[in-house]
């Protein structure tokens, strides 16, 4: 929200409320900004009357339901809930398609990763003549990310001798696939399968965090490989490895927090891609907390980025593969 608010070629016109408390309250508060002079409502039609060019939908989870309405509506949407391609979604696809059909809107998902990691592999695989393998990397030390909801689904904190472990991988991260799904569309590969690998650590001493304890013998390290295979061999590989704490059995050693992406080919491409805050940024934080605004703005950035072409898009669900290159337009600052 404030990236739209400084934004100066968006206007915000309408702020849902997921919460009671925040009903009535002016969106700028909402957001910790100035004053916007839009109220936030959970009034859905009286938003949805507005007839907005597009609404950012950013709830932790999709709501078919709740999409359905709004792109029936003729409303596009631009999304960073756990959308790419939709076709993890079974039937519930089929219904989007078809309010998209109804309403001429188009549904759009993106984020950091996946999505913005993906952007990177398709564009890089541009520079080669032939690709044998895309290789997207995530690893990350996710001691201090405070999100027990988001990290309880796949595998974080149970048992690891918990007989429902295993399949927690394949359904927590199944947004993965989608990634998959997606660089294989941009290559013009059918794959044969899509299949999910896990690997679990446990703590072996009590990881206190900020709101949650994993205990000893639980779940503190995650390593999941998406692999979409050709002829039985991998033809694009995205894993991430997440650990929490320094107890960790078997103890793994991440080479830094980021992404390594490889496209195997002609040439070989590789690319090492991090984040680091800005020297204003470090200079006013008080604590390693205020550094944690850069996670939201790495995932909220890449959809709100592509709000133009999606807006001018064909009805339907559109990819990176649909749309014209991104272009990050009104972030410049004035001098």
């Amino acid at each position: 929200m404030a990236a739209i608010a400084k934004n100066p070629n968006y206007e915000l016109v309408g702020l849902y409320a997921w919460s009671d408390d925040k009903v009535g309250k002016d969106a700028g508060e909402v957001a910790g900004i100035a004053p916007l002079g839009v109220k936030a409502t959970n009034d859905a039609d009286a938003l949805l009357a507005l007839k907005p060019d597009v609404v950012v939908y950013n709830p932790m989870w999709i709501n078919v339901d709740e999409l359905v309405r709004i792109l029936s509506s003729g409303i596009n949407v631009v999304s960073s809930a756990s959308f790419i391609t939709g076709h993890n979604l079974g039937a519930d696809r089929d219904r989007l398609e078809e309010a998209c059909k109804k309403g001429g809107a188009t549904l759009f998902g993106s984020g950091v990763s996946p999505g913005f990691a993906e952007l990177l592999a398709i564009v890089a695989a541009t520079a080669c003549d032939r690709v044998d393998k895309i290789t997207i990397a995530e690893s990350a030390d996710t001691t201090l990310y405070d999100s027990p909801d988001t990290e309880r689904p796949v595998g974080f904190g149970t048992a690891i001798d918990d007989p429902n472990l295993a399949p927690m991988a394949s359904t927590g991260t199944a947004v993965f696939a989608e990634a998959v799904q997606l660089l294989a569309d941009s290559l013009g590969v059918t794959l044969d399968e899509i299949k999910c690998v896990a690997e679990y650590a446990q703590t072996t001493e009590d990881l206190v965090m900020a709101s949650w304890t994993i205990p000893a013998g639980h779940v503190a390290g995650v390593y999941i490989r998406w692999l979409g295979l050709v002829g039985g061999e991998p033809l694009i590989e995205v894993s991430v490895r997440w650990k929490k704490g320094q107890t960790l059995d078997p103890d793994w050693q991440l080479d830094g927090d980021g992404w390594k992406i490889t496209i195997d080919g002609r040439p070989t491409v590789n690319m090492a891609v991090g984040f680091l805050p800005p020297q204003d940024m470090i200079e006013q934080a008080k604590s390693i907390e205020d550094f944690f605004e850069l996670g939201h703005i790495m995932t909220a950035m890449p959809p709100i980025h592509a709000i133009p072409a999606v807006v001018a898009a064909a009805p339907g669900i559109a990819t990176y593969n649909d749309l014209p290159l991104p272009q990050a337009r009104g972030i410049v600052p004035t001098k």
